[in-house]
């Protein structure tokens, strides 16, 4: 009796060649090649760096860092050094936010020039541009602000074109990154009526990618916030000044409150952005 055909396969070519799988690794593979290179080079780094695993897990350590959290999870909560707590947190979010704004105003106007827009851009000032946003932030904040705070002086403006210039680099390598992935198909059907390039870019390439800049901006002002309060180490005000003070005296319950601070106010940004995320998705 013949078996019943299942016409709900479908059929196999005649001609059909059954491929065994690929090996895992394979000598023509640039990828396992990539995957070795960086596993060497993690084994070279483990290797080359006195890492004292035994020394850092002994129950001594354990124990002398358990006494310092103890002394951290205890805030001063005092009304007087609450009093002035609050203007520092409020100076380094006012550093954060001043500063990230104008990195995101130029950072944009330097991703411009240094992204190629379609194929037929020339982008000429692209090496220039591009070298202007490696060197702008290859600089960490603590040697901007160093470097500014002898022209400027002590004090939040020193630090807020601090982190202004840093994260012109940053946001304008990830804008120009953005600009350049941008799809071509909006841009394209108005370049050909002969629409300038100006308003191509206004009214196609910056509409595709603005939620995306927006969370680039969003949260680099999240870091910002960290990297103020490091910058009043060197006399840039805020939390940090408070932190430096503190710290340096083993005040562990002073510090406890201006790191409690801190957290607050990364908490209040993600917040904010996560809310400006869901509005733009809307």
């Amino acid at each position: 009796m013949s078996q019943p055909v299942d016409r709900t396969r479908p059929r196999r070519a005649a001609n059909e060649v059954y491929r065994l799988p690929p090996p895992l690794f394979d000598a023509r593979c640039r990828a396992c090649w990539f995957v070795l290179a960086v596993l060497a080079l993690v084994a070279a780094s483990f290797w080359s760096l006195d890492l004292q695993w035994a020394r850092f897990l002994s129950a001594e350590a354990l124990a002398r860092m358990g006494r310092f959290l103890a002394e951290l999870l205890a805030p001063n909560l005092e009304p007087a050094f609450l009093r002035k707590l609050l203007p520092a947190a409020l100076e380094t979010l006012a550093m954060s936010l001043l500063g990230t704004l104008l990195a995101v105003v130029a950072g944009l106007l330097l991703a411009v020039p240094a992204s190629q827009l379609h194929a037929d851009d020339p982008a000429r000032w692209r090496g220039v541009a591009r070298l202007v946003l490696n060197v702008l932030r290859s600089v960490p904040e603590l040697m901007w602000a160093a470097l500014l705070l002898i022209a400027a002086g002590l004090g939040p403006f020193a630090g807020t074109l601090a982190l202004a210039l840093h994260t012109t680099g940053v946001l304008g390598r990830l804008f120009a990154e953005a600009l350049e992935n941008a799809s071509p198909g909006p841009a394209f059907a108005l370049r050909v009526r002969g629409v300038p390039e100006g308003r191509v870019l206004l009214h196609a390439t910056l509409p595709q990618v603005l939620p995306q800049l927006l969370s680039y901006a969003l949260y680099r002002w999240e870091n910002n916030i960290r990297a103020a309060a490091i910058l009043g180490v060197v006399g840039a005000g805020g939390l940090g000044q408070m932190l430096a003070f503190h710290l340096g005296l083993f005040q562990m319950a002073e510090t406890g409150s201006v790191l409690a601070a801190m957290i607050v106010l990364v908490a209040l940004v993600d917040g904010a952005s996560y809310g400006a995320r869901r509005l733009m998705a809307r």
